[in-house]
């Protein structure tokens, strides 16, 4: 598929099919997501591959909210698909990594990041499974866990304390149907709004 067929094509699938991914497919987007760039080749990402009914139904098990607002809609469509990937960083692969002699810091002090670049470079590595999924014919969707059950989902998965969930990516063959996403309420903003070339104001 060409480049921008697949980030044409892209989009958040929220029910897939009961047809299995090939676990060739899956191999290619862990190996493309540890492609993606990190911070001085900090590379402080993990991946855990759920692929069999067992082990999903367990992720969502941990996961599912047990009160607060109705996601029962969402849940009916994303519980459909057959494989989750969970995105973790280590922010502490960075901070050593950036006390090491040739970065020129001597100690792990986090308030030295302006952002938190091991989120920032798992986001990126989530983006190429995503698009991974795309050129494989599949469909994907990245989703959040609630602070309130990101301790038992660690706990379910045997997730060191060292690394945080980003977010996890479902991946199966989409099916119609799902909880509609934002776009389908809100439209995409026009370039000229959200790029500003010479700086933020043009200088005319």
């Amino acid at each position: 598929m060409e480049f921008q067929d697949v980030v044409r094509k892209r989009r958040m699938h929220r029910r897939f099919t009961a047809e299995p991914v090939p676990a060739e497919a899956v191999d290619r987007m862990v190996r493309n997501a540890v492609r993606a760039p990190s911070a001085g080749f900090s590379q402080g990402w993990a991946f855990v591959v759920l692929d069999r009914p067992e082990d999903t139904d367990r992720f969502w098990r941990a996961a599912s909210p047990a009160s607060g607002r109705d996601m029962s809609s969402w849940l009916a469509g994303m519980t459909t698909a057959p494989v989750l990937i969970l995105a973790l960083a280590s922010k502490a692969a960075y901070l050593r990594r950036y006390a090491e002699r040739d970065k020129g810091w001597t100690d792990q002090d986090e308030g030295r990041w302006p952002v938190p670049f091991w989120h920032v470079d798992v986001g990126m590595a989530s983006l190429l499974i995503l698009q991974t999924a795309v050129d494989e014919g599949l469909g994907a969707c990245f989703f959040g866990v609630s602070p309130d059950e990101v301790p038992a989902v660690r706990t379910e998965l045997g997730i060191p304390d060292e690394f945080e969930i980003t977010g996890v990516v479902a991946v199966g063959h989409p099916a119609d149907g799902g909880a509609a996403g934002s776009p389908a309420r809100r439209t995409r903003r026009p370039l000229d709004e959200v790029v500003h070339r010479g700086g933020w104001t043009s200088r005319g």
